[in-house]
């Protein structure tokens, strides 16, 4: 699955760096925006039905479970701050999952494990397509947006464990089996140590999308979340109306 992830990757990048600047990367990009909205729409309400019903795993309080539905909307609209936190989640915390994947099966284990990977695949390279595909640059704006993204969904997710019991975001001890989090010590511990390597990765994911030159971008949302940098001459003849900014 990792080999599968990597060609997966190269692919949508080829692919994006080809259409980039055309009516086609609006295509795209809605195309997979419907993809991932529908499969996400009906993994979430299967785990809803009687039959697979675990209050571990059903409701969407992972953060995986909600980068899912920020793909889909960085992917419709192009937000900034979608992008952004698609970029710092989707290439950290949601990478710990394809590294190490928890994985559970209850009732069908090829479906679990097809929706599982597809879903962690998606999460992984989408922002991948966005930053070497399109083009897009994280700001150090965006960096605090998406930490600040990071503790509100984490305060959520430990309200939803006091309530239910469970173990959403892994914020009430470690996963089951082997994973990263070991390293870092018993529960609680483990957390400050990811809120601390979180920021400090983050900074340096940052870092080089805001050089000199890379700063000489144009923004490309209202809240300064994002730089892009400019087609190529060759796509520029081919490009259409500019897709809204938001």
């Amino acid at each position: 699955m990792l080999v599968v992830t990597v060609v997966v990757a190269i692919l949508f990048v080829v692919v994006a760096r080809r259409i980039r600047g055309t009516f086609r990367e609006d295509r795209l990009l809605r195309t997979a925006g419907w993809v991932m909205l529908l499969v996400t729409l009906a993994w979430t309400g299967w785990g809803m039905l009687p039959g697979q019903w675990n209050i571990d795993q059903s409701l969407p309080f992972q953060f995986s479970d909600a980068l899912r539905f920020i793909t889909v909307i960085a992917l419709f609209t192009r937000a900034g701050w979608a992008i952004a936190v698609c970029y710092f989640w989707g290439l950290t915390l949601n990478l710990q999952s394809v590294i190490t994947p928890d994985l559970n099966y209850f009732t069908y284990p090829v479906l679990e494990f097809g929706m599982y990977w597809f879903l962690h695949i998606a999460a992984l390279v989408v922002p991948i397509m966005f930053v070497w595909g399109l083009g897009y640059r994280p700001t150090w704006r965006g960096y605090g947006i998406a930490y600040a993204a990071t503790l509100l969904w984490a305060g959520i997710a430990i309200i939803a464990n006091l309530v239910t019991g469970a173990n959403y975001a892994y914020l009430s001890h470690g996963p089951a089996g082997p994973s990263i989090l070991d390293l870092l010590g018993p529960w609680p511990v483990y957390i400050l140590w990811e809120g601390v390597i979180i920021a400090l990765v983050w900074a340096l994911m940052t870092w080089p999308w805001e050089t000199k030159t890379a700063r000489s971008f144009p923004v490309a949302d209202r809240w300064a979340t994002l730089r892009r940098r400019p087609p190529s001459e060759e796509t520029t003849h081919s490009r259409v109306a500019t897709v809204p900014r938001a």
